[in-house]
């Protein structure tokens, strides 16, 4: 469906000093994300791509998976070389327990 199979991690063995990209939309962002998550929306990646390092790994998450593939395919194109897609997205985030909060710190939802 998304092409080559890209490098992927499952969502409870993201480790917690990763670069945690999530390219959801601002609803989604809003209603909840990943404590340290770094929220640039897919849309917008080609024109703020010098924010994603390129010098660490780096895991990219969306709602599902789906999204967060196409950027890792994308930015393996552009020369990130550690970079993986979160299997499952924020649902598999959230089911294995991974915490999920708003922008104040309150408990969060994935939409």
């Amino acid at each position: 469906m998304f092409g080559p199979q890209v490098p992927s991690v499952p969502a409870s063995a993201v480790p917690d000093e990763t670069y945690l990209l999530d390219v959801r939309e601002d609803d989604e962002w809003a209603a909840g994300h990943a404590p340290t998550a770094h929220h640039l929306p897919m849309t917008e990646l080609p024109a703020r791509l010098s924010e994603v390092p390129d010098d660490r790994e780096v895991s990219v998450i969306c709602r599902s998976g789906g999204r967060s593939a196409q950027v890792v395919a994308y930015l393996l194109r552009n020369g990130w070389d550690q970079v993986r897609n979160v299997d499952g997205g924020m649902g598999e985030w959230a089911a294995a327990g991974r915490p999920v909060v708003t922008d104040d710190g309150q408990p969060g939802q994935v939409v």
